[in-house]
């Protein structure tokens, strides 16, 4: 009969993974090293297979570690949120709702809403990034989330809400500046200050020379790419609510009319069974009906 899997060894097979290398791990975990390799081993053989291979130099992941790998990620994320989940309830006794929205997004009605059927739940509100806005899904920090696509949607399911325009930020005194459109060849020649993954119809060419993103500009809010555009350090994408909601006199945006819209999406956890998923579901499907008038 197959052993019960351990999370600890699978937080300590993850880390051993993500180092290559049974010092750096230990370090990052606090353990002895001898402790971590120790736990390494008991999990090969609560699982019958090898996971690494190991060397004085190096250590190398098994095609089995490698399965591995890809799936103790999300199983530990799904045992975190349930752990938070569990001690948030204890905590407050009605429970606690966390709900996770994009820049240039706002859920004030809906949360109000949610907050109105149910007296004595505690609604709380996170904002998220474009490098978040999926993992706090996973991990349980929020409930649900406002989702701009395209993310990573694994183990999560979505529910389309609306489409918006998306726009190309410049500094006011690049010559593109005043275009109400522009076409995304038009910019081929231009530093895109941000993961080019949020932006895949980016130039090629473009996308080959690669971006400064990960190494000279790490902005990660768009406050911080904003201030490198207005600098004229290069250019952003962005969704048009987004641009309208960080309005700024040195940056200028223009509509890039020959790409599609972005998308803006509901997420949470796939295997959710959660009551209060669900009426949150209805409740933002009838604000974001077609023809419906927001509240302010």
């Amino acid at each position: 009969m197959p052993a019960d899997l351990d999370l600890r060894k699978l937080r300590y097979f993850l880390a051993v993974a993500e180092h290559r290398h049974f010092g750096r791990a230990a370090a990052q975990l606090r353990i002895a090293q001898p402790v971590l390799s120790r736990q390494i081993r008991a999990l090969e053989r609560e699982l019958g297979a090898a996971l690494l291979v190991r060397d004085r130099r190096r250590t190398e992941l098994t095609p089995a570690g490698e399965r591995l790998r890809e799936e103790a990620g999300p199983l530990l994320a799904r045992a975190t949120a349930v752990q938070r989940w569990v001690a948030e309830a204890a905590r407050s006794g009605a429970g606690t709702f966390t709900v996770g929205f994009m820049p240039g997004l706002t859920v004030t009605a809906e949360v109000r809403a949610l907050r109105e059927a149910n007296p004595g739940l505690a609604v709380e509100v996170v904002r998220t990034s474009w490098d978040t806005q999926a993992e706090v899904i996973r991990d349980g920090r929020v409930d649900v989330g406002y989702v701009r696509l395209p993310l990573d949607e694994r183990d999560l399911a979505l529910e389309p809400l609306f489409e918006e325009a998306r726009v190309i930020v410049v500094a006011a005194d690049h010559p593109l500046a005043g275009r109400p459109r522009v076409s995304i060849e038009e910019l081929a020649d231009e530093q895109l200050l941000q993961n080019p993954e949020a932006v895949p119809e980016w130039p090629d060419d473009t996308r080959r020379r690669g971006t400064p993103y990960a190494t000279e500009v790490p902005a990660l809010t768009v406050e911080e790419k904003l201030e490198h555009v207005a600098a004229g350090r290069g250019v952003i994408v962005l969704p048009l609510s987004t641009a309208l909601f960080y309005s700024r006199p040195d940056v200028t945006h223009s509509v890039v009319h020959d790409i599609g819209p972005n998308r803006v999406c509901l997420a949470w956890a796939a295997d959710s069974r959660s009551r209060l998923v669900r009426q949150f579901l209805t409740i933002a499907a009838e604000t974001h009906r077609p023809g419906r008038l927001r509240p302010g």
